[in-house]
């Protein structure tokens, strides 16, 4: 299958001389999804950052569907979704209206956008609350909106920043069966993820980065080699200690 996401020698550098990112290699097949692993600090954020074109980068190509995200930002965008770790929808906006908004900037047509959003408002629990304004949700609730917009037009690429932190434990199985869904249909998934029991069982391929490097890349069987992806994240995180989210 062709490759959704490709990232090649991605470099970022922060002021003072910090190389968040280093010479960064990865890809992620349609119809697979790709777990991004590693402790605070190992460039997670930042890779994720850099591929929504959120932020900019000092060296490398990142490309989605072919699209070049630094020469081609718009179609770069227009073929992903992506769910930050800390969404903040508009707050002075219901959720019906934020995923209207949303469906609109995509040109998703009438009839979709609106079977869509009825589905996945139903399966996420807030159908009730999608005429309520955003300003009153709790952050579980904010997630859930974002996620319905990001759902709505059907991308290409999803890149999930933390999807699973704030979210219940019924909202998270079915997230899990959507992305599962939207694999079937050839959809790429890359996201991050400190619950590595998730990785484990939901990954078709996971890639740990460590002070910016991937270190590691295959199925979750190769990478452990007989222990639990937990295993290994620990022995790297003993090696780095704590430090910031980069």
């Amino acid at each position: 299958m062709e490759n959704v996401l490709e990232i090649d020698g991605l470099t970022k550098v922060y002021p003072g001389g910090k190389r968040a990112v280093d010479a960064l290699s990865l890809h992620v097949r349609a119809g697979e999804i790709y777990g991004f692993i590693g402790h605070n600090g190992a460039g997670k954020s930042t890779t994720i950052r850099s591929v929504c074109g959120v932020q900019g980068f000092d060296e490398g190509v990142i490309r989605v569907d072919g699209h070049d995200v630094a020469r081609e930002p718009l179609m770069a965008k227009r073929a992903m979704a992506y769910l930050p770790d800390n969404p903040e929808p508009y707050p002075f906006m219901t959720g019906a209206q934020f995923v209207t908004l949303t469906a609109d900037l995509y040109g998703v047509p009438t009839a979709q956008r609106e079977e869509r959003a009825k589905r996945y408002a139903s399966l996420f629990g807030m159908s009730e609350s999608m005429g309520e304004l955003i300003g009153a949700y709790s952050h579980g609730m904010k997630q859930k909106t974002a996620l319905i917009a990001a759902l709505v037009h059907q991308p290409r690429l999803m890149v999930l920043d933390e999807p699973f932190v704030g979210l219940d434990p019924e909202a998270s199985f079915h997230l899990k069966a959507v992305m599962r869904e939207l694999c079937g249909e050839g959809c790429a998934i890359f996201f991050s993820t400190h619950v590595l029991e998730v990785a484990e069982k939901l990954c078709d391929r996971v890639g740990i980065i460590r002070r910016g490097r991937l270190i590691a890349e295959g199925t979750p069987e190769e990478i452990g080699g007989g222990r639990t992806l937990e295993e290994v994240f620990m022995e790297e995180t003993q090696q780095d200690g704590g430090t910031r989210d980069a």
